[in-house]
């Protein structure tokens, strides 16, 4: 029996030092020399180099002056990724239901005066719960709120949401998005 330890022993140090140490380190090294800002999160930082978050995670906005995303599903504390997950709730769940129309009550009444209908990404939450894009429409929606908070034309809000309009990935995959934390800095550098 101890002739067949001695080789198991020997082969999990070995397994240990190259998966759980060199296979690791390499792509790690590969990450940071190949894709540096994917590998450390995808940061954003605004023009006066302070970091604002991350492209990947949502982050929550009251202001009627910027636009807001899309609910977060994280019950604690609003698009902590720690805590990644969907509110599990499904159509038929009355708790859903009131957490959509309390969503649309607090949209209509920050913009009284728009009635087209409320884009459903702006009242439900994603899988994750963190998602950091709302729909194009989702965007125009808000054009209004934005443009009277901030003394702006509205063709200029819409112009800078256009701008921020990203396409399907490779021209196929997934829809059309708008990241509301980039749009928001941008925004936030125009002149009031």
């Amino acid at each position: 029996m101890i002739s067949h330890l001695k080789p198991a022993c020997v082969m999990l140090a070995i397994f240990t030092v190259l998966t759980g140490m060199v296979y690791p380190a390499a792509v790690t090294g590969l990450a940071q020399a190949l894709f540096p800002g994917q590998a450390n999160g995808s940061l954003i930082r605004d023009r006066d180099g302070r970091l604002q978050g991350s492209r990947l995670i949502g982050q929550p906005y009251s202001d009627p002056g910027l636009f807001w995303g899309r609910p977060s599903a994280t019950a604690a504390y609003p698009y902590n990724a720690g805590a990644s997950g969907g509110s599990n709730q499904g159509p038929l769940n009355p708790a859903l239901k009131d957490a959509v129309q309390a969503r649309i009550q607090a949209l209509r009444e920050a913009d009284p005066g728009n009635t087209a209908p409320v884009p459903v990404d702006l009242v439900t939450a994603s899988a994750s719960g963190l998602d950091p894009q709302i729909s194009p429409a989702a965007a125009e929606y808000q054009v209004g709120r934005v443009a009277r908070a901030r003394h702006l034309a509205p063709q200029t809000v819409r112009d800078l949401v256009a701008r921020h309009t990203e396409d399907r990935q490779w021209g196929v995959l997934g829809e059309p998005r708008v990241n509301v934390l980039e749009l928001n800095l941008e925004l936030a550098a125009l002149p009031r």
